[in-house]
This record gives C-alpha cells, structure tokens and sequence, in this order.
C-alpha cells in the first residue's frame, strides 16, 4: 500500500484508465495547461497531449454537450467542473439528454460519460457556490452518484465509473484533494452501488457519505467514552443505493442517525428515512434523526457558515437522543 492525497488518487484513476482505453479522455476549464483547478490531473497534459486532455472555455452547457454527442459516438469523455455549482449551466445536457438518451434511443445509444468535481461547502465562498448537489442528480433515473470519502474510495470506485456504460456523476469536495489515505499499488475498482462499514457498532447506526462523514468519526470517538458504540455506514454511492446494508445495520442497532452536507427537504437522508421505516420499522427503538445544514442558502460569514454545517457536536446530540440520553 502507499499512502496518497485525494488529488493524487483521481489522477491515478483517470490516468490508469486512459492508458488502458484510447477512447477515454479528460475536458474542463483549466484541467491542462494549468494541471486542473485543484491539480486533480496534474502531469495528465505531458503524457497523454492536447487531444486527450482539453482545456474549454467558461461554458459548460456547450463542453458538457460535447461530451453527451462525443459518447453517443463512441467515446467515454470525463467532464470535470470547476465546481458542481457551475453544472447549473450546463444541467440541460446532463438531465435531458445524458440521463435519457439510452431510454429515448430504445437502446440505440449508450452513454458512457463521467461528469466529476467537487460538490458542498469549501469555507467561505457565498451561497451560490456552496451547494451539495446529490440529491438533484440522484433524483434522476438514467444517472449513478458517487460521493466518496476517501482517496482508496475515490481511485477505485472512479475507475468503475469510467468503466460503465451509463452516465456517471462523480462528486469530490474542495477540502478533501489533500486529504492523504492508503491505496494499493496494484489495480483494483470498487462495485457501483455498494455501501461500506467503515466502524461496526452495537448501540446505533449512522448513515454518511462525502466529507461530512469525518464529524461521525469524531462524534464516534467521542461516544465511545461513554461506552454508545456507533456503527458508520459510507453509502459511497448515492444512487444506486445500497439499501440492504442500512437495513440489516438497522435490524442489529435498531436505531439510526443520518448525517449529510446538503439542505432537510427532499434529501438524501429524506429516501433513506422511508426505506428504513418501509423495510425495518419493526426494528426501530427510537424515531430516526436526520441531521442536514440549516435550511437557508449557505452564509458567508465563517461564525454563521459553522452554524449553518453539520458538526460531530450535532451528531453526538443526535445519537443520545435516539439512545434516550439526552
């Protein structure tokens, strides 16, 4: 095993792959000349060239049009976005034509498409910049999500998604690139769709994804001097989502917390409520909690913007209440 940043580990992933397939390659604003906005493709440029790795101008909706009609031609584009805050503008490609083309086509057309970068609040960059969008994406048939935590997560569940022949939505964060973890030398990928348990526990069951899942390690630690033992489920994907692991860590804790970067309403943590109470409602002990951000737009003000996110502090408080210790 060598030990990598989050950065590294992406590079690695499209890298890898793009050695492997000559109908794979890389487009986005400054994923060239300049190695990538948070250097996610750093050196891609000297080994593959201009034609593989391409710099675009300020326009997603026309880079993300070409990467939909490029894969219906036999390619498998990445698209990176500077920020899925920036695939507002070019939402129309993704939704109506890269989620429904295989559908529309009755099968004619696969659309083997990655659209990548980070998602969530990065520190103090205002409300129109700090959105998570998972829920929006995950709310449409025709498109997997990922959202991984970690770089051995990220490498190998990357190389799956440049794999597949549907349109992918690969979601990072702006503070996670530097974040350092192990990953083999040899090649590996993980299954699309598969949860992992990154802490077995007895007591309750808690539910994360993305960069927000460090405050469940912390509330975790935490608990644990108390003697509550948390259990730590990593969706990774978003969709599809592995409902039989939560299910069966519901059925052994028969309680459960759901923590996520992204507004209450209509949230990722909202689906997973229904398929808990749809499927294990026999076995809860206590009413599920979900923990999301304040339901505003994200403020900028750092004393706000640490009220606005979800901490371990708000998930300690949520698994004593569902333990009926608070």
């Amino acid at each position: 095993m060598k030990t990598i940043q989050f950065r590294e580990a992406v590079a690695e992933a499209m890298s890898e792959e793009m050695r492997r397939d000559e109908s794979i390659y890389l487009m986005g604003e400054e994923v060239a000349e300049y190695n990538g906005a948070y250097k996610a493709s750093k050196g891609m440029l000297d080994e593959f060239g201009p034609d593989r790795v391409i710099d675009t101008p300020i326009a997603e909706l026309g880079f993300a049009g070409i990467g939909v009609g490029s894969a219906m031609n036999g390619n498998r584009p990445i698209v990176e976005f500077m920020t899925f805050n920036f695939s507002l503008v070019g939402i129309d490609q993704i939704i109506n034509n890269a989620a429904k083309m295989r559908q529309m086509s009755r099968g004619q057309f696969n659309i083997p498409i990655v659209f990548r970068g980070p998602t969530g609040s990065a520190g103090q960059l205002g409300a129109t910049h700090s959105q998570a969008f998972e829920s929006w994406y995950a709310n449409t048939p025709g498109l997997k999500v990922i959202v991984p935590s970690n770089p051995y997560d990220a490498k190998g569940l990357l190389k799956s998604a440049i794999r597949d022949d549907d349109p992918v939505i690969f979601m990072e964060s702006e503070q996670m690139y530097g974040d350092k973890g192990e990953v083999p030398e040899e090649e590996y990928t993980i299954e699309i769709g598969k949860a992992d348990i990154k802490r077995e526990g007895k007591d309750v069951t808690i539910v994360s994804f993305g960069k927000i899942i460090k405050e469940a390690y912390k509330a975790a630690d935490e608990l644990e001097k108390e003697d509550i033992s948390c259990e730590i489920i990593d969706l990774r994907t978003v969709r599809p989502m592995d409902h039989d692991a939560i299910i069966e860590s519901v059925k052994k804790t028969n309680r459960l917390v759901i923590l996520e970067e992204s507004w209450p309403f209509g949230s990722v943590a909202t689906e997973i409520t229904y398929q808990v109470q749809e499927k294990a409602f026999d076995y809860l002990d206590a009413s599920i909690v979900k923990i999301n951000t304040a339901d505003t737009p994200a403020p900028y003000s750092p004393v706000l913007l640490k009220e606005w996110l979800p901490n371990s502090g708000d998930v300690v408080k949520a698994v004593k209440k569902v333990m009926y210790k608070d």
